[in-house]
């Protein structure tokens, strides 16, 4: 019966409406937890929500995204930012550490050159990005075209 009582107490907390003025929870490493949706909303208040130099970061690769693939589709999933084309899918995503911001290609393994980071997952490729060095923008844009162009993970 306690077991019943608890679960219920948690729902209840859960569906507790959150003030408008009230900062954004960051979760393990400062990552924003904002609620799933699609659109560029969602994906917008997650960056405002990015701690420090990572939210300046955040609207940078935005726009980046936005220039190199017009009309992309957006989505907050799982705490993260997706980016995708209509129709072909999910081909990346960002989630923000403590000391870096990762770029996920999911289809990273055919982009020329690979990005940097290994997954265990065989297609994905990571890019973590610092405060220092600076983004390489030309690179970051390189990829973005290529992997925007690849079938994505289903939207």
């Amino acid at each position: 019966m306690k077991a019943k009582k608890t679960a219920a107490k948690r729902r209840t907390i859960a569906k507790a409406p959150r003030d408008a003025n009230a900062k954004p929870i960051l979760l393990s490493g400062g990552n924003p937890q904002i609620a799933k949706g699609y659109g560029d909303a969602p994906v917008q208040a997650y960056i405002a929500a990015m701690p420090g130099w990572k939210s300046a970061l955040g609207r940078r690769l935005d726009t980046l995204i936005e220039r190199t693939v017009p009309g992309v589709s957006k989505a907050v999933k799982w705490n993260s930012p997706f980016y995708g084309v209509e129709g072909q899918g999910w081909f990346l995503s960002l989630h923000v550490f403590t000391k870096y911001v990762k770029v996920a290609f999911f289809r990273g393994s055919s982009l020329r050159p690979m990005p940097p980071g290994e997954s265990k997952q065989k297609e994905v490729r990571y890019l973590d990005i610092r405060e220092d060095p600076p983004l390489d923008e030309d690179q970051f844009v390189a990829w973005v075209k290529q992997a925007s162009r690849l079938p994505g993970e289903k939207m």
